[in-house]
């Protein structure tokens, strides 16, 4: 008998199709995988849902699958630009592409301070990290979900005390020329809500966030254009989307604003 590394398996995938159609994104979907994250304060762990997909020219039948989560179980690096970058070419070369996507989805978690007591807890917020390769170059973008209280500026206006507000989920999607925090992009959503969130606070810090919200009171526009305006001052944004989904607490909908921006327009 024949040891099986020595019995002749026919390589289908790389047969000759005939059909000359070719295939934009052919890969692994929705694979949960341990990774690592770079943040500003060191490495962490978290756990990806991961899809990785490559083009398929139209003369060949399909791909090598395997291959795939060949370089994702050889990729140790902490995710950041430049190692999603080598993950990349990974990728390409080892399935002989020219054009591919990474799309990995991750929860991270930051120490936050409360503002008067000064307890600390563990917030979470969603991390997306998106990269295409074409034309021989690569698109970088970092996108968070990032958690908000929203205060109304009409129904404190209008009202002779009190004023709605609720939580608002905003999120920020940036093209990168060069690394950047994801800290950075939640730090410019924070800034622009009424008030941030906390996971733990006393009762002194409850009557801050309170006030706090009544007097930076924001419609959902405001969220969303003032995001805008610092990410026009951020050299390292060549492109950002911005949404902001605000939980209406005085009705059973979401107020919610969109835009987008290409630095690259204005040449």
């Amino acid at each position: 008998m024949n040891a099986p590394e020595n019995i002749f398996l026919p390589d289908v995938q790389a047969s000759l199709d005939e059909r000359n159609i070719v295939i934009q994104k052919v890969g692994i979907k929705s694979v949960r995988h341990p990774v690592t994250l770079q943040t500003q304060t060191g490495t962490q762990p978290s756990v990806a849902m991961i899809d990785m997909t490559v083009m398929l020219p139209s003369n060949v039948k399909g791909t090598h699958m395997s291959r795939f989560l060949e370089v994702l179980q050889n990729h140790h690096e902490p995710l950041n630009l430049a190692s999603v970058k080598t993950m990349m070419v990974n990728m390409l070369n080892r399935l002989e592409a020219e054009e591919g996507h990474l799309d990995l989805k991750m929860p991270l978690f930051l120490k936050k301070v409360a503002p008067v007591s000064g307890v600390e807890s563990l917030l979470d917020y969603d991390l997306h990290i998106k990269a295409a390769f074409k034309d021989g170059g690569l698109k970088y973008t970092l996108q968070v979900q990032v958690p908000v209280t929203s205060l109304c500026p009409c129904s404190k206006k209008i009202s002779e005390y009190g004023a709605h507000n609720q939580r608002s989920h905003i999120v920020i999607a940036a093209e990168l020329t060069e690394d950047m925090a994801a800290e950075d992009l939640i730090k410019i959503a924070e800034q622009a809500a009424s008030c941030e969130l906390w996971g733990l606070l006393k009762r002194p810090d409850e009557k801050y966030v309170t006030e706090r919200a009544y007097d930076n009171p924001k419609f959902v526009e405001d969220l969303v254009r003032d995001i805008a305006v610092a990410l026009e001052q951020e050299r390292k944004v060549i492109a950002y989307e911005v949404s902001s989904e605000n939980f209406e607490s005085i009705h059973n909908h979401s107020a919610y604003a969109w835009l987008s921006n290409d630095k690259r327009n204005r040449h």
